[in-house]
């Protein structure tokens, strides 16, 4: 089934047909942005040796995806840890209050495939996780883990993109993950942040993918010592595809909240020009195709996962003008979490308009999910 084929019209479409139409034609060219940065990251691995390298590794992913053994997957990181905090100056966040840590800890992630086990270790910088911990510093508190997207990890940038002063004010305390490859994490020589979540093929992106979610289950760890009432989780694109993952992994949380959520990895590069020019034309070329490709990353993709937490603590936010991660696949999950709640707004990706709606949501829906 072709999902990137599926229809993209969605109840805003009827409800501000302009904003969503406007919203989707920008939503094009910053694609197309998007699409050469990934591109240019993958190109290495579309040689001849690349190809064959990257087919040889395949079948190991896709046996753990068809055995559907979580565990298995997923391993438990260690529950005791060392770790750094360092207290940093946030003169806005001192005025409410509260204060600003940074969060250290190595992670613990091997890599499951033994083919490139050594070759990701060789990826030091990754291994040191950055966490920016934001607390009120008289109690442990419910905690918000959020989740960056893309070569969008600037905290200043999610800070003012999600209103998480507006969360923290509410009495949350919030943590805000750095992403494998991104960030401190990033390769000496990259480019750009998140380029080595990409550059080394698509074995290691699946890797990136199950270290992301090692190392948010050890955040967990650490805030369960710290003595948090409850956690839960949100995210933005990569983040909202991590988030959902989550959901499917780990019990302890309290609520989901993916936010235009990355769904089919491969699906999504068949629309995304001029990525797409580049692979779908080679995949036959090279014995590939599509149902094969989504085969290999269905091992960390939210839809291979039933999730843990009960359908009412399941909660999508949705641009209907996003055309990176378009309305179809928000459907795809919203179908796959049976009973989950799915809000739409008319922005796209990056201009979340009428956010102020989903905020008020995201606040009753997770006090709702998690009392004070």
């Amino acid at each position: 089934m072709d999902y990137h084929r599926h229809d993209p019209r969605t109840p805003a479409h009827d409800d501000h047909p302009v904003k969503v139409a406007l919203s989707a034609s920008l939503d094009y060219v910053l694609r197309t942005g998007l699409a050469s940065a990934v591109g240019t990251a993958m190109l290495p691995h579309f040689g001849p040796r690349g190809i064959a390298r990257e087919k040889s590794l395949m079948p190991f992913y896709q046996a753990l995806a068809d055995r559907g053994e979580r565990e298995a997957v997923f391993i438990e990181p260690p529950r005791q840890f060392s770790y750094s905090r360092e207290r940093l100056r946030d003169d806005g966040l001192a005025a409410l209050g509260g204060c600003a840590d940074q969060l250290c800890f190595d992670s613990t992630f091997e890599a499951l495939n033994p083919a490139v086990r050594a070759a990701y270790a060789r990826h030091t910088r990754n291994r040191r996780v950055p966490v920016r911990h934001w607390t009120h510093g008289d109690r442990p508190r419910r905690t918000l883990i959020f989740v960056h997207g893309y070569s969008l990890d600037a905290y200043w940038v999610n800070r003012a993109m999600f209103s998480l002063r507006w969360f923290f004010r509410q009495g949350w305390d919030i943590a805000l993950f750095t992403l494998p490859f991104h960030g401190a994490r990033r390769g000496r020589f990259d480019p750009f942040s998140g380029f080595g979540y990409f550059s080394h093929g698509i074995a290691q992106t699946s890797e990136a993918m199950l270290q992301s979610i090692h190392e948010l289950r050890m955040l967990m760890h650490y805030l369960e010592r710290r003595g948090v009432p409850g956690m839960g989780i949100s995210g933005l694109s990569l983040g909202g595809y991590l988030s959902a993952l989550l959901a499917a992994v780990d019990d302890r949380l309290a609520f989901a909240i993916p936010n235009a959520a990355v769904v089919s990895p491969a699906d999504m590069l068949m629309e995304w020009p001029p990525l797409s020019t580049l692979i779908s034309p080679a995949l036959p070329l090279v014995g590939l195709d599509l149902p094969t490709l989504r085969h290999a990353m269905a091992v960390h993709s939210p839809l291979t996962w039933r999730p843990l937490l009960d359908p009412d603590r399941l909660l999508i936010i949705a641009g209907a003008g996003d055309r990176f991660t378009g309305p179809r696949y928000q459907h795809l999950l919203h179908r796959h979490w049976a009973g989950s709640q799915l809000h739409w707004f008319p922005g796209n990706h990056v201009l979340h308009l009428h956010q102020r709606d989903y905020l008020r949501l995201m606040r009753d829906f997770m006090a709702r999910c998690l009392p004070a």
